[in-house]
């Protein structure tokens, strides 16, 4: 017998035959990123069922000099999860990993493990009355354990905060399979180093995540949505500030899209009705929630709308009135993606700057890709309340997008240096994978980078942990 057919032995002995899979249609899904933009292979899928079957496949990994690629729900945006084509790795699926371990509703905590599908976690909060506010266009297929690792952020950053901030406790699988828990339900523990920090957005590349301890809220009475229309992005970062001041911290989101997208959701999406009959820059699209009654919310929301449109701020605006009403407006937003994909090949960049040098970063570099690549259009949206952009930049219409796409690197740098040069970052909630691992270079300080490998070393001294991702 073959070490490779010795290896697949030993690993059906551990997890059960039916969840090692090696036949091509079988394997397919796990090896391409949801961008179809990577792809590679591997010796097998894994699918363990719980942190001991975790630990098994780890040791048996070091033990064979296997490298391991984690992946969860596959929706990532970066390759993080994707193998490289090194026949001398596993991917582990941690998709059996689906159990609620524990719902604290006296501490507002929960403890699931990493394969549970975000959208199952808000349902089983909202059951017990609690909120879980994270929440993405992906969160019926995307898991915790994908989550964590890539230190997701959603529309409820403003209020609630990224991954980082609503997170306590973590289990994790060492890569030689030792199992460390640190699943404490603490908002205060100041014992030493937080590990559990280091291990959110490393994507995989320091050991397994298996479970995590979770922040939970209390449900809102009242949930208001909004759509207003604006005449720039200038007056829309003026409506941030206006509106954190009159709604304090019932301000849960704060999105932003630009001109450019509308044409496209209308194309793509002529079911999407856009609530506007006058074109405008910027819309803004805003979520108010209320733990007194819905009148009181509704009447601070309309408020602030009427002011602003009395100062030249907002030309037009909406308060969503039913919960229908609010999901139409929400898919507006969430639908761009895809319809940017479908218009064609397009450069996506995942940016954030401080908001109050949004308006000046977005000038500058539609500027600098005008001069570069005249036509260009630069249909970016995206979570202002926290500055993060999806800055994407789309071939001419009508022009071949092929060619446009070849200029991926010297767009990037164009629209990178300027997010340096207002202190930002090039990721600010995709993770950096194989997409932007190089770049990071270009931009993080020699001094950081070596730090960086430091905490890889110590972490995962042979390097098996997710190769080629984050650090090069």
């Amino acid at each position: 017998m073959s070490d490779d057919q010795s290896v697949l032995s030993q690993l059906r002995g551990t997890v059960g035959e039916k969840h090692v899979l090696t036949e091509g249609q079988a394997t397919a899904p796990y090896y391409e990123d949801w961008r179809k933009k990577y792809h590679g292979t591997a010796l097998a899928v894994v699918c363990p069922a719980n942190t001991l079957e975790v630990g098994a496949v780890m040791r048996l990994a070091q033990k064979h000099g296997l490298a391991i690629v984690p992946q969860g729900g596959n929706t990532g945006l970066s390759g993080g999860a994707t193998p490289s084509g090194n026949a001398r790795q596993l991917v582990l699926s941690t998709r059996r990993l689906n159990r609620i371990r524990q719902i604290d509703t006296a501490n507002d905590t929960v403890t699931v493990e990493s394969g549970v599908v975000l959208q199952t976690l808000q349902d089983v909060a909202r059951e017990n009355n609690r909120l879980f506010p994270l929440s993405l266009a992906a969160q019926g297929s995307c898991t915790v354990g994908g989550n964590l690792a890539t230190n997701a952020g959603g529309t409820a950053v403003l209020r609630y905060g990224s991954m980082r901030d609503l997170t306590l406790g973590l289990e994790v699988v060492t890569p030689n399979g030792e199992i460390w828990d640190g699943l404490r339900a603490l908002r205060k523990d100041n014992t030493g180093y937080d590990l559990k920090q280091l291990y959110i957005g490393s994507e995989g590349t320091l050991g397994i995540i298996t479970a995590a301890a979770l922040k939970l809220f209390p449900h809102p009475v009242a949930n208001l949505t909004a759509m207003m229309a604006l005449p720039s992005l200038v007056e829309a970062v003026n409506l941030l500030a206006q509106a954190r001041e009159a709604l304090g911290p019932g301000l849960t989101a704060f999105e932003v899209i630009s001109a450019p997208c509308v044409p496209l959701l209308q194309k793509h999406y002529p079911n999407l009705r856009w609530p506007f009959s006058d074109p405008c820059e910027v819309a803004v699209l805003m979520e108010l929630t209320d733990h007194d009654n819905e009148a009181h919310a509704r009447d601070q929301l309309e408020r602030l709308l009427m002011r602003s449109m009395e100062a030249g701020d907002v030309l037009d605006g909406v308060v969503a009135e039913s919960v229908a009403h609010s999901q139409t407006l929400w898919s507006l937003r969430e639908s761009i993606s895809e319809a940017q994909g479908l218009e064609g090949a397009h450069i996506k960049h995942d940016i954030s700057v401080p908001a109050s040098a949004v308006a000046q970063f977005v000038a500058q570099a539609q500027e600098a890709l005008s001069q570069a690549a005249p036509g260009a259009r630069c249909a970016w949206f995206g979570h202002l309340g926290d500055g993060n952009l999806h800055f994407n930049v789309l071939s001419p219409a009508g022009a071949d997008p092929m060619p446009f796409a070849a200029r991926q690197n010297e767009i990037n740098e164009i629209v990178h240096d300027l997010v340096v040069h207002h202190r930002g970052s090039i990721s600010a909630e995709h993770g950096l994978g194989q997409l932007r691992r190089d770049e990071n270079q270009r931009y993080k300080s020699p001094l950081e980078m070596a730090l960086l490998r430091q905490i890889k070393s110590a972490f995962d001294p042979e390097g098996r942990m997710n190769p080629g991702k984050v650090i090069a």
